[in-house]
């Protein structure tokens, strides 16, 4: 059993005593550990109300020249032609104040909302999919199956089912091509959803396969209500440019014939730069009528042990604030009401829970507030597309 028992599937109610900090349960990686080693304290009060999105067609242009620019072939060490990293390794204090402008011109800036759990949250009519990123998985067992496995969702799917919501996880090829894995998607929906009308929340290419399944395969057996894409590269990403720029196209066939023969795809890497986003993939895969598109990004200052640090650097250098994968400006889709806001202090494996439980026993050690639960922001997804009518 995983984190909730059996009768919480029958009785949604039973969420406000999950998220009790007496509460002992099972960890996704199999320990026992109290409620609030893993979530915040639930708290009453409501979130506050959302704003009307700011005006983000001004940044069009400049997102489109940035989408098919490519990396500068430079030492990341000089300083940025239009965004300088003083930015980004000033004081927490100073960056907030600078940091803050340039992304409210983005749209809505949401910095503590979801660090608690509310008492209550509407649930959405139809199933819910969740479709992970690049080298992504459902739950991945390194160990047979007699030893706990690493889930990539940690611990979401267990809060949506317990708030009463259906829940699919869909399980791609980790770094095979977009039509690769969107054909496997429509699989996996097609199993699960066993006819009913779904919405789907992706996280990072997840939301690129997702777009490629309902405007180019369009499945007949299953309808797609809505797709909310969180850090997901639509106009792809410097650090794919970098990379393929710094591995040198007499190398890359021999790096691909190596993978393959490992049995690693590598359809996904090229397909991330910016310049394929821009040039073929986004030409060619318009909205679809009649579905709902939302999305979010999100925008960190990497600590000096982040994994993420070089990444951010040049993220940060070629395309501005960035959660140390994607780009906020990269993440922006649906237009001006469909983009739900940019996430602050928030990295690419904050957004599926992966870093939750460290940072918020970091927290309590050294006193500074924890301002992002995971759990609490998907179960906001889910309460948005519930008053959407979805």
């Amino acid at each position: 059993m995983s984190v909730l028992d059996s009768d919480t599937n029958a009785n949604p109610g039973r969420l406000n005593s999950l998220f009790d900090p007496a509460t002992t349960i099972i960890t996704p990686d199999g320990s026992l550990r109290h409620q609030h080693d893993i979530y915040p304290l639930r708290h009453s009060s409501k979130l506050q109300p959302r704003c009307a999105d700011e005006p983000i067609m001004k940044y069009a242009a400049a997102i489109s020249r940035t989408a098919g620019h490519p990396l500068a072939r430079r030492s990341i060490r000089q300083d940025a032609t239009h965004f300088t990293l003083r930015t980004y390794h000033s004081s927490q204090k100073n960056s907030r104040s600078i940091l803050e402008p340039r992304l409210e011109d983005h749209g809505r800036v949401i910095h503590d909302q979801y660090s608690v759990v509310r008492d209550h949250y509407d649930t959405p009519k139809h199933p819910v999919v969740l479709a992970h990123g690049l080298l992504g998985f459902d739950e991945l067992r390194l160990a047979g199956r007699y030893f706990p496995g690493v889930q990539y969702w940690r611990g979401i799917r267990e809060a949506l089912t317990a708030q009463g919501v259906k829940v699919i996880t869909a399980t791609v090829p980790p770094s095979a091509s977009i039509e690769e894995r969107a054909e496997e998607l429509a699989r996996e929906i097609e199993a699960g959803a066993r006819g009913k009308d779904v919405n789907i929340i992706a996280h990072s290419m997840g939301g690129l396969d997702s777009r490629y399944m309902i405007s180019r395969l369009q499945p007949q057996k299953f309808k797609v209500l809505s797709l909310t894409t969180i850090a997901t590269p639509h106009r792809g990403s410097a650090v794919a440019d970098f990379c393929l720029d710094q591995i040198g196209a007499e190398r890359l066939p021999q790096i691909y014939y190596t993978l393959n023969k490992l049995n690693i795809e590598t359809g996904a890497f090229a397909q991330l730069t910016r310049k394929y986003m821009s040039e073929t993939f986004n030409p060619n895969t318009p909205d679809l009528d009649g579905v709902r598109y939302f999305s979010y990004g999100a925008s960190v200052k990497p600590s000096l042990w982040s994994v993420f640090r070089l990444s951010h650097r040049i993220l940060a250098e070629a395309e501005g604030p960035n959660d140390g994968l994607v780009s906020v400006a990269s993440s922006l889709w649906g237009g001006e009401a469909g983009y739900k806001g940019t996430l602050v202090g928030v990295s690419h494996l904050d957004l599926i829970n992966w870093t939750n439980r460290l940072k918020w026993l970091a927290a309590e050690v050294t006193g500074n507030p924890r301002k992002f639960n995971a759990i609490a922001f998907y179960l906001d997804i889910a309460d948005m597309l519930a008053n959407e009518g979805l």
